[in-house]
């Protein structure tokens, strides 16, 4: 028998393990959309106990924290800068955003279309008793001072689901508890009756295994209870208008040309056997105004969706609006049933048509696809890049369309296989326009053509080089115009910086942020500026652990018995010489990875140059303790003929 020894309280580890746990994360970062402000959201490196410790109520799926009525467990952030971004790509004074209670916990952080302000919200300790400390603020961008968005003190915030979203500069769309709510329901001595399901018609439903579902009708009530929220428009000088009647909304989605809102809810009857994401669903359309417009689908509960891969729901899905026109609709529909299994041509159908069809006009079909639909990328009206993909084979398309000129027909633009990093084209950047949606920055040039760029992350045998590519969507021929160094560092294209109102930027005037680091050195934020291409250094981020600064790591490739090529990278404690230290302990960090092809398995898909990043689930913490890590192995799980990968495990032990 083991005798652990007595102690009293939590237990720490090392000292060594300590002093890397604790350091705080680098800042994120969130330009504004006109490009012209920078925010910098700062993070504390673990949670409080007190956070991970508060009950929770598991519903459908999600966790409930029943005190703030939002998700449980949620990380937060302790503050907010803001710069501004100057012409030569320096950063301005910083404006620290203040006003909020001290030792607030700041989640939900977004710009407004203009980037004039930020709203977010601040939770903290509150009096005891309190059944909800979650509060909407606004804070100014240039002065940086915030304060609560509403007067009134008995609004009551629902964050369970979406909580708030921008309708314009100066309006915000927001859920909040319903006023008429009262205590949450208690559990009955006696059950409300026998939970019955019936299989009459012999039906066979194939689910994945699922827990945490709703399990009772008193669980179905407390979920409408924590769920249902009430809309309001609330204006930046506090006036709160009531939208739409109080239901378990999901989604709320404003048009480009602010006139309308598009809102999703689940609604009864419900189900043990599948989450929230698969009870009736109904999307709605009305106007800023509080008018009802239409129902744009209704959806019934969605238990039997087939297992396989590629399986969708039936009806309408992904509803959207295009972001690049005032106010009109585009989604997919599924003509397989949503069964994968099926084999049919077209598989899906994708959609279009304003928000107020006028004299029964019905919804343009804007694409035909024989694979699945995965997304679109708008680039205002004359062309847009769609995408098709297939899990089965890996295949992934890209056609070229044009949305607002029937008399052209979709061309191919790329047919590969997802698998292959080499081949990858990249994904084209992305501009924000007046009204804060996103679309494809077009590049003006000198030659003829329709221009964009292509970001991607130029996996090569020798490793990741990343790269940007200028790419003619008319003729399909791409000239690189930037890439990574491969001496000594990692660059990465993050955002572009420029902005144009119709998204239309001058190849000699881009502006890009970009990510750079080294083996030794921790990533820092540049500011590179055409047509020079010159970088300015914009943070200056210490090394997190200098003790470990002097690390050593390597990528190394070696080959399985069956002859697949595999990587994995290779890290070792400062100072360690193999002749005079000897062998070492070594852990080994994996897991199985899901391939088609063995070619596809060998390829490298890492880069010698990154900086080892150690965050508290990695095992690179016990590197100070004199450990060998071996990170990230490949372990391929190959797919024979028509078998998916993960019909095939027992390969693992081979691995």
């Amino acid at each position: 028998m083991i005798r652990l020894p007595a102690v009293s309280g939590y237990r720490l580890p090392p000292k060594e393990i300590q002093e890397i746990v604790d350091v705080p994360p680098n800042a994120s970062y969130h330009l504004s959309p006109r490009r012209d402000r920078i925010m910098f959201l700062k993070r504390r490196a673990m949670p409080p106990l007190s956070e991970l410790a508060k009950p929770d109520k598991i519903l459908a799926g999600i966790r409930i924290d029943s005190s703030c009525n939002m998700r449980s467990r949620m990380s937060f952030y302790t503050g907010i800068s803001i710069h501004l971004l100057m012409d030569d790509g320096s950063l301005g004074p910083e404006k620290v955003v203040h006003g909020y209670p001290d030792a607030a916990k700041i989640n939900f952080v977004t710009w407004s279309p203009d980037g004039q302000n930020v709203a977010f919200t601040v939770r903290y300790e509150d009096e005891a008793g309190s059944d909800s400390n979650l509060a909407l603020w606004v804070a100014n961008a240039e002065s940086g001072e915030a304060r609560p968005l509403f007067r009134q003190t008995d609004i009551r915030l629902n964050a369970i689901f979406e909580l708030f979203v921008w309708v314009d500069h100066s309006t915000l769309l927001v859920c909040i508890i319903p006023s008429s709510r009262g205590d949450s329901p208690k559990k009955p001595l006696v059950p409300f009756g026998p939970r019955i399901r019936s299989n009459e018609q012999n039906n066979v439903i194939q689910m994945r295994a699922t827990k945490e579902m709703l399990k009772d009708l008193h669980e179905e009530e407390l979920f409408d209870y924590y769920a249902t929220s009430q809309l309001v428009l609330v204006s930046l000088d506090g006036i709160v208008k009531p939208v739409a009647s109080p239901a378990i909304y999901t989604f709320l989605n404003p048009s480009p040309d602010e006139k309308y809102l598009m809102l999703t809810c689940v609604h009864k009857p419900y189900s043990s056997i599948v989450s929230y994401k698969r009870f009736p669903k109904k999307v709605e359309l009305w106007t800023v105004h509080g008018r009802f417009v239409r129902e744009l689908c209704d959806l019934p509960l969605a238990e039997n969706i087939p297992i396989a891969a590629n399986s969708v729901r039936r009806g309408k899905r992904l509803i959207r609006w295009r972001p690049d026109m005032p106010s009109t609709l585009y989604w997919v529909e599924a003509q397989d049933g949503g069964d994968a299994n099926v084999e049919v041509s077209p598989r899906d159908i994708v959609y279009m048509e304003p928000a107020e069809p006028l004299n029964g006009e019905k919804p343009h079909v804007l694409l035909k696809l024989d694979l699945r639909y995965r997304r679109i990328s708008w680039c205002y009206g004359l062309h847009a890049l769609a995408y098709e993909y297939w899990h089965k084979t890996c295949r992934t398309r890209t056609w070229i369309i044009s949305p607002d000129c029937n008399d052209l027909s979709p061309r191919l633009l790329f047919d590969r296989s997802s698998e292959d990093a080499y081949s990858s084209p990249g994904s084209p950047m992305m501009c924000r326009t007046p009204a804060g949606t996103l679309v494809i920055a077009k590049i003006k040039t000198n030659y003829e053509g329709t221009y964009i760029l292509m970001k991607g992350q130029g996996a090569t045998p020798k490793g990741s080089v990343p790269f940007l590519d200028l790419l003619n969507i008319t003729t399909g021929a791409k000239e690189r115009i930037w890439e990574s160094s491969v001496d000594k560092y990692y660059e990465s294209a993050l955002a572009l910086m420029s902005y144009h109102p119709k998204c239309e930027i001058q190849l000699n005037e881009l502006k890009f942020l970009i990510s750079k680091e080294s083996r030794s050195e921790a990533a820092q934020y540049y500011v590179s500026i055409w047509p020079d291409k010159k970088q300015v250094q914009i943070t200056s981020y210490p090394h997190p652990y200098p003790q470990l600064a002097s690390l050593q790591r390597e990528i190394i490739r070696y080959e399985r018995d069956d002859g697949v090529k595999l990587t994995a990278t290779l890290y070792l404690p400062p100072g360690y010489n193999p002749s005079k230290d000897g062998p070492l302990a070594c852990l080994i960090w994996s897991y199985p990875g899901d391939f088609k092809s063995r070619e596809a398995a060998g390829q490298v898909r890492r880069s010698p140059n990154k900086f080892a990043r150690i965050n508290n689930s990695f095992p690179l913490l016990w590197l100070a303790r004199g450990f060998a890590v071996l990170a990230d192995p490949t372990i391929p799980i190959i797919g024979e003929g028509d078998q998916e990968a993960n019909d095939r495990v027992h390969r693992a032990a081979d691995c």
